[in-house]
């Protein structure tokens, strides 16, 4: 499992979820990679984080930390893979990587955090 996050001028972090993902988890993995990104990204103080209604990203101490921390988030409905942007780059992470056939789970993640940082995210955008 893998958690990861872009903006249209490109890709954030990228990390590798060893465990069972748990509320704890998910705030570590936030306070980790989401501000690193959003400078990566260079995308100012008005940013929005858009994520899924994942009962993890809607636990109480994932919502305390996303308030004391100041970040915006997007109302998004629940169950609604195809409305979420970032199905289209796990689609097509999935797709490099496979096509690069790793032969273990350490090639696997070595592969993930190779192509993830290529993507281009301009070239995902699909017209409906």
């Amino acid at each position: 499992m893998s958690w990861g996050c872009f903006a249209a001028g490109g890709t954030g972090a990228h990390h590798k979820i060893n465990d069972i993902m748990r509320q704890e988890n998910d705030v570590d993995i936030l306070k980790q990679h989401l501000k690193t990104s959003v400078r990566k990204l260079k995308l100012g103080r008005k940013w929005v984080s858009q994520m899924d209604n994942d009962p993890k990203h809607t636990f109480k101490v994932v919502a305390k930390w996303l308030k004391d921390n100041k970040v915006k988030v997007l109302e998004w409905p629940s169950q609604s893979p195809d409305l979420n942007p970032i199905e289209n780059l796990w689609a097509e992470l999935k797709k490099i990587v496979r096509a690069r056939r790793p032969t273990n789970l350490t090639q696997l993640h070595q592969l993930c955090q190779e192509e993830w940082a290529k993507i281009i995210v301009g070239s995902l955008w699909k017209a409906t």
